[in-house]
């Protein structure tokens, strides 16, 4: 099966069907997929400001993380969830639209970003974790994330205007 025959298929489901041409699903979807992504990009943004050196409480680095992690990735599942059920909604359109490309793109350049973090300068953030301004790595990766959730924002709602 090529992609556009899946992508169809995914059009066509019972579930997606339901979600495109009824009157309530989209919109319930769509409001549980917006205040999940806020939740995911606030939380974020708190922590992506405690690395760029701004502190509003007088927790460290590691402290803030394992407090807000569990909120983010509780929300990015939710919005995963939700997000799929959109997208398979339109499939072909969705999978087509330049702008949901780069949001998916933008989503994945943060995980890679996160993940870089954590394997390098997390590892020793016992050495940094009160400083003020923390070291310049932790910097460019809060300013790195910050910006990039920041697109993903902006271009999730750019897709609602080109579809």
């Amino acid at each position: 099966m090529n992609l556009e025959a899946w992508l169809e298929y995914l059009r066509n489901t019972t579930i997606a069907v339901a979600i495109s041409q009824g009157s309530i699903a989209f919109p319930i979807l769509e409001c549980i997929h917006v205040v999940a992504i806020a939740t995911v990009v606030g939380t974020i943004t708190i922590v992506d400001l405690r690395l760029l050196g701004y502190r509003s409480h007088r927790r460290g680095v590691r402290q803030l993380i394992e407090d807000i992690l569990p909120f983010t990735w509780g929300a990015f599942v939710l919005a995963l969830i939700a997000g799929s059920l959109l997208f398979i909604s339109n499939a072909p359109k969705y999978a087509h639209n330049e702008q949901f490309q780069l949001k998916l793109l933008l989503i994945v350049i943060a995980a890679i970003n996160m993940g870089i973090f954590h394997l390098t300068i997390y590892r020793r953030v016992a050495e940094w974790d009160e400083r003020l301004p923390p070291p310049a790595a932790a910097r460019i990766a809060g300013a790195t994330s910050l910006g990039l959730w920041l697109g993903v924002v902006f271009l999730g709602r750019w897709v609602g205007f080109t579809l």
